[in-house]
């Protein structure tokens, strides 16, 4: 099958969701070669993009690899926020997301992140100044509102249709909430149902049969995954399948060792030296969530290993592991503070 997300084809409707600390170039690539339909680059500030922060300059890189790629930026000032845009346009990335769903309060007490959704009508006027800068799309990922007894999407939603924007992804949880309870689908369907908006549901998706069952049930364009990527690398290929109506194939130890291998190549490619090994230690220890083993795994690994050591620890880990645990039935709760 084929559908269109905003200008783009794609064989299937599920995305790897933007994460701050996470959805880095190398993770990216990783979870292309894995079958995410889209990618998206954590959030980066369209403030420090404009004060040439090297640290802005490194976190919008991306290999040709990436694509379809987009660039996520967050900000209140439209002025920053179009020069942002026009920067990523020259990159040749894909398409821009601006993040008006982050809750954490240095963003949204500047009056980003979520707390622009609090007034649609000024969204808007700065939506339609950002679509109108670029020729790339703009997209936008957004919360169900601020809080139980604001919850606006709608409004933002029809400010970004008039504005231009090309699809709207909604996490199922207000700002309130952060990341604790559970993301509501039924408001993220009712508002697919209320709205001729391209409209991507994110939120609690860690299971190939979840993914498959939001995006048959709730009408939703697409779906996005996030930290149920990090638990299971295969998830977005499986999910893929199962749509298809083909078993999902069997995740045996020598693909997820395989799987390591790439992702050390990619790291390397882009980190050197212990910066290798920082971003190794805490994507390996999420992949062993739910082993048998996977605590002491966990301690060995932040505490012990370095280099060569660390990656042939992991790889002998999960060769034993796998035998006890099929990544496809991992259900128990993981990154519950964390992402969603």
């Amino acid at each position: 099958m084929s559908l269109r997300l905003g200008p783009f084809t794609v064989d299937h409707p599920f995305l790897l969701a933007p994460m701050a600390g996470i959805t880095n170039s190398p993770f990216r690539r990783l979870m292309r070669k894995q079958g995410s339909a889209i990618v998206i680059s954590e959030l980066v500030s369209a403030n420090g993009l404009e004060h040439a922060s090297q640290r802005t300059m490194d976190l919008l890189k991306y290999h040709e690899d990436e694509r379809i790629v987009g660039l996520q930026i967050f900000g209140d000032d439209v002025h920053y926020l179009v020069k942002a845009c026009q920067y990523i346009e020259r990159t040749g990335a894909d398409f821009v997301d601006l993040n008006l769903g982050c809750p954490v309060p240095k963003v949204v007490k500047n009056g980003a992140g979520a707390a622009l959704c609090r007034n649609p009508v000024e969204l808007g006027k700065i939506l339609t100044s950002m679509v109108q800068s670029v020729k790339i799309p703009v997209t936008i990922k957004i919360r169900t509102g601020w809080d139980e007894t604001t919850r606006n999407a709608l409004d933002v939603i029809r400010a970004a249709e008039d504005a231009g924007v090309a699809w709207v992804a909604i996490h199922g949880r207000t700002r309130a909430q952060g990341y604790s309870g559970e993301a509501d689908w039924d408001f993220i369907g009712d508002m697919k149902a209320k709205t001729k908006m391209q409209i991507i549901g994110n939120g609690d998706v860690v299971t190939a049969p979840q993914a498959v069952a939001r995006f048959k049930e709730y009408g939703v364009d697409a779906v996005m995954i996030g930290r149920g990527a990090l638990r299971n690398p295969f998830l977005f290929r499986q999910a893929r399948d199962l749509l298809r109506g083909v078993e999902p194939e069997n995740i045996e130890a020598g693909k997820i060792c395989a799987l390591i291998d790439e992702q050390r190549k990619y790291l390397e490619d882009t980190f050197s030296g212990r910066g290798i090994s920082i971003h190794a230690r805490k994507f390996l220890a999420w992949y062993s969530a739910g082993y048998p083993g996977s605590s002491e795994f966990r301690k060995k690994v932040f505490q012990d290993l370095e280099g060569d050591a660390l990656w042939d620890a992991s790889k002998e880990f999960f060769e034993k592991a796998v035998k006890a645990r099929d990544l496809s039935h991992l259900a128990e709760p993981f990154l519950m503070g964390g992402h969603g």
